[in-house]
């Protein structure tokens, strides 16, 4: 396993499950020692087989790339993010890439699974094997299987989730599909590389394009004084011709805020316009200013100006139950927020530290034990308790998520992986072991007496 990041991880535990001897290749010593600890984020079947693997020779844990010159199979699976211009950013994936294909040896499956542009798999694994003289279908077999993790939500497990394979011959579907089907309940095979990763870039993109008009949509309801969700829910009663998608702060995450990206850039080499596309992601990336727009309105109504203003936000990651910030719209928030001249921090029992502005943030662990201007409601984790919420904080919800934080009433503070359950806090607020914020904390903001470690002011 090339990568052990989100979806690495999960795979490789799944594959040593289904009886595999699994050899783990990761670049950075940080994310090892992490797996090693079990400072992790996984959902909790996951962490049990961490903890299985770890104590087991098969599972062999390496920086070294060599390494894949050791396996049957080398699925590759790094990150395919995009740069800050929304350009996709294909650096990790190169190296992999080449990596890989510097190792090959005969009979060896190459099995591609990171999110990236049609043709990514000719590109960078077939090109380059046959610049080595190895020729795919009989020296080496090369595939493409896109990912499809969905982080934090045990009910889309691996083996509850078809894949989608498509091979560089009948020989390399058939060998992926082989590997696929050890964790995954079926395998559907296409007929090339390409058609696979158009199939995932047209999965999230049509998640994106939903998402964007859901978001547009419930601000509509907001103009007629209308609960969006309770619309949403009414209209998902049709059995047939709709499929809900549920309004709120931002995208964020590993997929949908860059995938399509992928799928742009590629069509405006080829001067191919895609006008419904390109709209939807420009309106996601409005969302978050749209939304601290909303926070200095509310701020505005009281007579507060942003401007020295204390804000809290409760929940950054990027969706509940997962300590990921990537692409969290909650970050962007926060900065605008800040370079607006407000003081800004956040509470989180997933995530111990975010990094905004070049400061490094720690998590409030006792939020309502201060007194804020505004309190955000960005991201509700299953747990989190409001119940210390007075009434003499200013909420404003802009997660728009009617679930609420759930009812077994336990409050998870941010231990330092950010994954650990660590201290819990009773309805009543007594609070046992929770860590406080850390020496990275605290960009403390000028004129903002009173305000915590972690909170972040004009200067930033």
């Amino acid at each position: 396993m090339v990568g052990l990041g989100y979806v690495g991880l999960p795979t490789s535990l799944a594959l040593r499950a289904s009886g595999a001897r699994v050899i783990g290749i990761d670049v950075s010593a940080e994310r090892l020692r992490d797996i090693r600890e079990g400072a992790v984020d996984l959902t909790p079947r996951d962490r049990e087989r961490l903890a299985d693997a770890l104590d087991d020779a098969a599972f062999l844990l390496t920086d070294d790339p060599r390494a894949s010159a050791w396996a049957d199979t080398v699925v590759i699976c790094v990150p395919t993010p995009v740069d800050r211009h929304q350009v996709p950013d294909l650096g990790m994936l190169a190296t992999a890439c080449a990596s890989a294909v510097a190792h090959a040896v005969p009979g060896q499956l190459l099995l591609l699974t990171s999110t990236s542009y049609v043709g990514t798999t000719r590109d960078l694994l077939l090109t380059p094997l046959a610049a080595r003289g190895m020729r795919a279908e009989s020296d080496v077999f090369v595939a493409f299987a896109p990912e499809r993790i969905d982080p934090g939500s045990a009910g889309h497990s691996q083996d509850l989730t078809p894949r989608i394979v498509g091979g560089a011959g009948r020989r390399s579907t058939a060998s992926a599909a082989a590997v696929l089907s050890r964790i995954a309940p079926s395998v559907h095979t296409l007929a090339s590389p390409e058609a696979a990763e158009m199939t995932k870039l047209w999965e999230n993109t049509f998640r994106a394009v939903n998402i964007a008009l859901a978001n547009e949509l419930a601000d509509s309801c907001a103009v007629f004084g209308l609960e969006p969700r309770a619309v949403i829910d009414a209209a998902a009663t049709k059995p047939y011709g709709f499929m809900p998608f549920y309004p709120g702060p931002g995208v964020g995450g590993h997929c949908i805020p860059c995938d399509p990206h992928y799928l742009l850039w590629q069509l405006r080499a080829e001067r191919i316009p895609s006008p419904i596309v390109d709209t939807a992601m420009r309106a996601i990336a409005e969302r978050p200013g749209r939304m601290a727009g909303l926070i200095t309105a509310k701020l505005a109504a009281r007579g507060i100006p942003v401007a020295g203003a204390r804000v809290l936000l409760v929940g950054v990651a990027y969706k509940r139950g997962v300590a990921d910030v990537r692409e969290s719209a909650a970050l962007e928030i926060m900065g605008l927020l800040a370079d607006w001249g407000a003081t800004v921090a956040f509470t989180d029992p997933l995530v111990p530290r975010v990094h905004l502005r070049g400061t490094t943030l720690t998590c409030v662990p006792d939020p309502w034990e201060h007194r804020w201007d505004l309190v955000v409601l960005h991201t509700l984790h299953p747990g989190t308790d409001l119940s210390g919420l007075g009434p003499e904080q200013t909420v404003l919800d802009i997660s728009q998520d009617r679930r609420g934080p759930g009812t077994d009433g336990a409050y998870r503070a941010a231990g330092p992986s950010g994954t650990r359950a660590g201290a819990h806090r009773s309805a009543g607020g007594g609070r046992s072991g929770a860590p406080g914020p850390g020496a990275e904390g605290a960009a403390g903001a000028p004129g903002s007496a009173g305000a915590p470690q972690g909170s972040v002011g004009a200067r930033v």
